[in-house]
């Protein structure tokens, strides 16, 4: 008689013994000594008792190590590589007679000999035709004492911003007088070139998306013949999505280019996915993290489009030229910017990497097919989404799979690419100093007229000292000070350190003030951004890194382990997690990446505070909608709160909407509250931390108050899943014997495959009994299926099942992916 698998929970260790008990009552009286079936129990117990505690640990320590692997590559990631970007070996061309381009070439190396590789070519429509092809970042071509600068900003504002800082000082010091041209200008509804990046996260996004809960939670659908028809399908939703958010919504994507984009889009949904179902294959479901590693991690950073690649270090080129996000955005870029120029390769390299994906894949199913041919049917670890009872019909739990990466990606577009798509100033608060009142006033009746009554709200004022307190303070963004009979030049007071992106506005503003006046614009910058953080980036970052780590205690400790859900048991978990994981993201912003300098002490005991309130908030969600929580809580604190949070964009650039949520979303205070720790001698925290605080407080508060009216669920329940799993084999078990019928073979199919008759039996057994099934099943139950329960004979009865144990554990076995 073959000896059925050890019990798996505490819960089922009981039924198990019972079970025993029952079918060996007679065997206990009459052939055996009655002790022996109390140590049989004992012993039971025992094991079962200490594989529960092995498995608590386990559980208890993912809840710390999955955020912490999560947090720290993405953290580690984003700032080891963007926090203080610089030019190296950034390609310039130089076209003009061969006396002065040589001279120029020399000058550009003396100039900036790391920054630049600069090279000659032979004309100036060579020259215009690389950095139109984007081989080359800028080009200058020299016609006797005049020079132009060739430029791209559909190639990106901020390595034409870098580039131009770097050639032009060295024209100007040769004494030509330059001229610039942006040969291939960005769109009006798109002056900043954001819109071919977020298109391209959302993509990525919606690629890896499905199979961070697909193998989990329905392992089924990725058998190759069901996976591969409906990556193709998701692919083309996602690309209808991406086009209609981005077209006739907010009119970032021209209609002629409808068909280009929706391309791209669907071969990039689809590439990413091919890449991710062989990752998947790998690592099961490990593998979102490994894909979000090769996606995101190193993919943004090598993408071009947050920010050069010749500014990243240089094993960002090499990735650049391989990996899909890359590959898509650049693709977007061609499209959008370039009238399709350049496309194809980049095209070329997400077609590869989908064959590539499909080949490996199917390879990974051919071998571990001729290795096992029966393997068992792979584990859910995620019951439903939803946070209750698995469902028992696949439509329902087939639509909470789409709903989940659909709602993610429709926020990441609408929210982010709605809000900061397209930055322009709104009511941006400058003071307007001049020596009497009546000047000021003039003088804003006078830039309103030429410039408009929205970009600016202007303030008049004689005190020069008090507008620049209040820059200082970050109630003004900007002071313009009015020139007198004293100092015959315009003053700007800014402040760098309040938002990169306001003080970039009010000096390129301004100076074209000025400059309309002949004359010089003399910035007064009272608090400049350091070296370490040259973008002001960091502050938004080290944000990021508090936000996911809040929101992912609860999320994986529900999933997890589901028995820490209880306050009594999360409160305490999560008073120990957030010191931990707000030690982490000290620890990379400072010392491991070097972008923050002291403030130690200050960033921790903030994170903490953070990170707790943080969790607590996402805890009202998953006690409500269980996993499907992600799709509130991230659309609220990352997809909401990034652009209301004054962190990469001023808030006073993005819609109205955004700005107001600027004082009350989580995400806008952390970065407010970090900003104030590293620049500002900590002038506002305690403001910014109370709204953190009542965050948590009324969390928490509302958690209690669902609690009282249902307590929290300390176990997964599987629902039917085990009779999933048995229809599975009992078909599977069907299919074999046909073949093997088919095969005219009579004495090899009664030797390999079970009886008709006993499948028969099954099923009788399975649809009579399975309306009268009512025990809903633990963790354990939910992976290993327990005939008895359901009036099938035990496949342990040796009168009608082989006795070979090997024989027992292959009939158990189906293929789960091949």
């Amino acid at each position: 008689m073959g000896t059925p698998p050890p019990p798996l929970t505490r819960r089922e260790a009981r039924g198990h013994d019972s079970h025993d008990n029952s079918q060996d009552h007679d065997y206990d009286q009459d052939l055996a000594p009655e002790s022996t079936g109390e140590q049989h129990t004992t012993e039971a117990e025992a094991a079962a008792a200490k594989r529960a505690k092995a498995e608590l640990i386990g559980r208890t320590a993912a809840i710390f190590i999955m955020p912490l692997i999560m947090v720290g590559m993405m953290i580690t990631g984003y700032l080891g590589t963007m926090h203080s970007p610089s030019a190296n070996d950034m390609p310039v061309v130089v076209a003009g007679s061969d006396s002065k381009a040589a001279v120029m070439k020399f000058a550009l190396d003396g100039s900036e000999p790391d920054a630049l590789d600069v090279d000659t070519v032979d004309d100036a429509h060579t020259a215009r035709e690389m950095v139109y092809d984007r081989e080359a970042s800028a080009a200058v071509v020299i016609k006797g004492d005049k020079a132009t600068l060739y430029t791209a900003g559909g190639a990106g504002i901020q390595q034409q911003t870098t580039v131009t800082g770097l050639v032009m000082p060295a024209l100007q010091e040769e004494g030509l007088d330059v001229d610039t041209e942006d040969i291939a200008s960005l769109p009006d509804d798109d002056p900043s070139g954001l819109g071919a990046m977020f298109l391209m996260t959302a993509i990525v996004m919606a690629g890896y998306l499905p199979f961070s809960v697909l193998r989990s939670n329905s392992p089924e659908l990725l058998k190759f013949k069901r996976i591969v028809p409906i990556l193709g399908a998701w692919a083309a939703v996602i690309a209808g999505l991406v086009w209609t958010v981005a077209c006739p919504i907010l009119d970032i994507v021209d209609v002629k280019d409808t068909v280009a984009v929706l391309g791209v889009a669907w071969l990039g949904v689809f590439a990413i996915s091919c890449v991710q179902l062989f990752i998947t294959r790998i690592v099961g479901a490990l593998g979102v993290i490994v894909g979000i590693f090769f996606l995101m991690v190193l993919g943004m950073p090598s993408s071009n489009l947050s920010y050069p690649v010749y500014t990243m270090p240089a094993f960002y080129r090499f990735t650049h030229e391989i990996l899909p996000m890359p590959a898509i955005g650049e693709a977007l870029r061609s499209v959008l910017y370039f009238d399709g120029a350049g496309v194809t390769e980049h095209l070329l390299v997400l077609a590869i990497g989908a064959v590539v994906g499909l080949l490996l894949t199917k390879a990974y199913d051919f071998i571990s097919h001729r290795r096992n041919p029966d393997p068992k049917p792979l584990d859910v670890n995620i019951p439903s989404l939803h946070g209750g009872r698995r469902p028992d019909s696949k439509v329902w739990r087939y639509i909470s799979l789409i709903v989940f990466p659909l709602a993610m990606v429709t926020m990441m577009l609408t929210f982010m690419l709605g809000a900061m798509g397209s930055p322009t100033p709104k009511d941006m608060p400058v003071t307007v100093v001049g020596s009497s009142t009546e000047q000021a006033k003039d003088t804003i009746a006078d830039l309103e007229k030429s410039m408009g009554k929205d970009m600016f709200d202007f303030t008049a004022t004689t005190d020069k000292e008090e507008a620049r307190a209040q820059v200082e303070d970050r109630d003004e963004v900007a002071a313009l000070v009015l020139p007198t009979q004293k100092s015959a030049e315009f003053g700007l007071i800014a402040n760098e350190a309040g938002n990169n992106s306001a003080y970039q506005v009010v000096n390129r503003i301004f100076d074209q003030v000025a400059s309309q006046q002949d004359m010089e614009l003399n910035v007064d910058n009272v608090n400049a951004l350091p070296d370490r953080d040259k973008n002001g980036v960091v502050v938004m970052y080290v944000a990021m890194g508090w936000v996911l780590a809040g929101f992912m205690v609860v999320i994986v400790g529900a999933n997890a382990n589901p028995w820490s859900r209880p306050l009594k048991r999360m409160i305490p978990l999560t008073a120990v997690y957030a010191p931990f994981m707000s030690l982490v993201v000290t620890l990379i912003a400072g010392p491991i990446t070097g972008a923050v300098d002291g403030h130690f002490a200050q960033l921790w005991g903030a994170g903490i505070i953070a990170i707790f309130c943080i969790a607590m908030f996402a805890m009202v969600f998953e006690r409500l909608i269980g996993m499907l929580a992600i799709i509130p809580v991230i659309g609220t604190l990352m997809f909401a709160g990034m652009p209301a949070s004054n962190g990469a964009i001023s808030e006073y650039m993005i819609p109205s909407f955004f700005t107001t949520l600027h004082d009350f979303l989580p995400m806008a205070a952390a970065v407010e509250t970090i900003r104030s720790i590293i620049y500002f001698d900590s002038d506002v925290v305690t403001e910014h931390m109370q709204v953190l605080g009542l965050w948590g407080l009324v969390s928490l508060a509302l958690v209690f108050l669902i609690d009282s009216i249902k307590p929290p669920r300390t176990e997964h329940d599987f629902g039917n899943l085990h009779l999933e799993q048995e229809r599975e084999r009992n078909k599977q078990a069907r299919k074999q014997a046909k073949a093997l019928e088919g095969s005219n073979s009579t004495a090899t199919v009664r030797s390999t495959i079970v009886d008709d008759d006993r499948f028969e039996s099954a099923n009788h057994a399975e649809s009579t009994d399975q309306s009268a099934y009512t025990a809903a099943p633990t963790a354990g139950d939910g992976l290993k299926h327990r005939s008895a329960e359901v009036g099938v004979e035990s496949p342990y009865d040796g009168s009608r099942y082989p006795t070979d144990p090997e024989s027992v554990d292959q009939q158990e076995r189906i293929p789960s992916t091949v």
